[in-house]
Protein backbone atom coordinates (compact mmCIF):
# COMPACT_ATOMS: atom_id res chain seq x y z
CA UNK A 1 0.00 0.00 0.00
CA UNK A 2 0.94 3.58 -0.44
CA UNK A 3 0.62 3.96 3.48
CA UNK A 4 2.23 1.39 5.11
CA UNK A 5 2.15 2.03 8.73
CA UNK A 6 -1.73 2.40 7.97
CA UNK A 7 -1.52 -1.11 6.18
CA UNK A 8 0.43 -2.55 9.34
CA UNK A 9 -2.48 -1.09 11.71
CA UNK A 10 -5.18 -2.49 9.46
CA UNK A 11 -3.52 -5.68 9.56
CA UNK A 12 -3.35 -6.02 13.17
CA UNK A 13 -6.37 -4.71 13.92
CA UNK A 14 -7.65 -7.98 12.11
CA UNK A 15 -5.31 -10.57 13.51
CA UNK A 16 -6.14 -9.36 16.90
CA UNK A 17 -9.80 -9.65 16.81
CA UNK A 18 -10.19 -6.38 16.11
CA UNK A 19 -11.89 -5.73 12.85
CA UNK A 20 -14.85 -4.03 14.63
CA UNK A 21 -12.67 -0.69 15.31
CA UNK A 22 -12.41 -0.22 11.32
CA UNK A 23 -15.94 -0.38 10.95
CA UNK A 24 -16.42 2.51 14.15
CA UNK A 25 -14.28 4.40 13.02
CA UNK A 26 -15.86 4.80 9.24
CA UNK A 27 -18.86 5.28 10.90
CA UNK A 28 -17.66 8.21 13.25
CA UNK A 29 -16.36 9.89 9.78
CA UNK A 30 -19.72 9.40 8.42
CA UNK A 31 -21.17 11.30 10.90
CA UNK A 32 -18.80 13.72 11.39
CA UNK A 33 -19.89 14.96 7.67
CA UNK A 34 -22.69 16.88 9.04
CA UNK A 35 -20.91 18.45 12.05
CA UNK A 36 -19.51 21.78 12.45
CA UNK A 37 -16.02 21.92 10.94
CA UNK A 38 -14.26 23.08 13.84
CA UNK A 39 -15.78 20.29 15.60
CA UNK A 40 -14.64 17.53 13.49
CA UNK A 41 -11.71 15.31 15.00
CA UNK A 42 -9.24 12.80 13.42
CA UNK A 43 -11.27 9.50 14.23
CA UNK A 44 -8.74 7.80 12.20
CA UNK A 45 -6.02 7.62 15.06
CA UNK A 46 -8.23 5.36 16.78
CA UNK A 47 -7.04 3.06 14.04
CA UNK A 48 -3.41 3.31 15.57
CA UNK A 49 -4.49 3.53 19.40
CA UNK A 50 -4.42 -0.18 20.22
CA UNK A 51 -0.60 -0.83 19.11
CA UNK A 52 2.58 0.46 20.27
CA UNK A 53 5.06 1.69 17.64
CA UNK A 54 7.67 -0.80 17.93
CA UNK A 55 4.06 -3.05 17.27
CA UNK A 56 3.54 -1.12 14.34
CA UNK A 57 7.37 -1.56 13.24
CA UNK A 58 7.32 -5.55 13.26
CA UNK A 59 4.17 -5.64 11.21
CA UNK A 60 5.83 -3.39 8.61
CA UNK A 61 8.82 -5.24 8.37
CA UNK A 62 6.74 -7.86 8.20
CA UNK A 63 4.50 -7.01 5.22
CA UNK A 64 7.79 -5.64 3.33
CA UNK A 65 9.67 -8.85 3.95
CA UNK A 66 7.18 -10.89 2.65
CA UNK A 67 7.33 -14.20 1.53
CA UNK A 68 9.68 -13.79 -1.09
CA UNK A 69 12.72 -12.50 1.38
CA UNK A 70 14.76 -14.38 3.09
CA UNK A 71 16.70 -12.02 5.41
CA UNK A 72 15.38 -10.76 8.57
CA UNK A 73 13.96 -7.25 7.94
CA UNK A 74 13.69 -4.37 10.94
CA UNK A 75 11.64 -1.17 10.66
CA UNK A 76 12.93 1.17 12.96
CA UNK A 77 11.24 4.38 13.42
CA UNK A 78 11.88 7.47 15.13
CA UNK A 79 9.63 7.99 17.84
CA UNK A 80 7.22 11.57 17.77
CA UNK A 81 9.20 12.61 21.03
CA UNK A 82 12.94 12.07 19.81
CA UNK A 83 11.41 14.00 15.99
CA UNK A 84 10.24 17.28 18.92
CA UNK A 85 14.07 17.18 20.02
CA UNK A 86 15.84 17.08 16.88
CA UNK A 87 13.49 19.80 15.93
CA UNK A 88 12.72 21.65 18.86
CA UNK A 89 11.40 24.91 17.06
CA UNK A 90 8.90 23.14 14.61
CA UNK A 91 5.81 22.06 15.74
CA UNK A 92 4.58 21.02 12.42
CA UNK A 93 4.14 17.01 13.55
CA UNK A 94 0.53 16.45 12.12
CA UNK A 95 2.07 13.95 9.44
CA UNK A 96 3.25 11.60 12.32
CA UNK A 97 0.98 12.52 15.02
CA UNK A 98 -2.25 13.18 13.50
CA UNK A 99 -2.66 15.94 15.84
CA UNK A 100 -3.77 19.10 12.56
CA UNK A 101 -2.45 22.23 13.09
CA UNK A 102 -6.66 22.89 11.69
CA UNK A 103 -10.05 21.13 11.57
CA UNK A 104 -9.78 21.14 7.69
CA UNK A 105 -7.28 19.18 8.25
CA UNK A 106 -9.25 16.67 10.41
CA UNK A 107 -12.06 16.62 8.07
CA UNK A 108 -9.48 15.53 5.12
CA UNK A 109 -7.96 12.61 7.19
CA UNK A 110 -11.19 11.69 7.64
CA UNK A 111 -12.59 11.51 4.44
CA UNK A 112 -9.21 10.21 2.86
CA UNK A 113 -10.41 7.04 5.03
CA UNK A 114 -13.68 7.07 3.80
CA UNK A 115 -12.10 6.92 0.69
CA UNK A 116 -10.36 3.80 1.18
CA UNK A 117 -13.24 1.73 3.43
CA UNK A 118 -15.15 3.07 -0.04
CA UNK A 119 -12.64 1.88 -2.43
CA UNK A 120 -12.22 5.00 -3.81
CA UNK A 121 -8.94 6.05 -5.33
CA UNK A 122 -9.48 9.92 -5.35
CA UNK A 123 -7.77 12.81 -3.34
CA UNK A 124 -9.40 13.55 0.13
CA UNK A 125 -8.87 17.53 -0.41
CA UNK A 126 -10.92 17.46 -3.46
CA UNK A 127 -13.98 15.28 -1.50
CA UNK A 128 -13.80 16.68 2.02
Amino acid sequence: GEFVAFEAAVSLLYKRGMGEIVESVYNRCVASLDLPKDTVQNYVKAIYEPFTDEEISREIAGIIRGTHIRAEVEVIYQKLENLHIACPDHKGDWYFSGDYPTPGGNRVVNRAYMNWVEGKNVRAYFSA
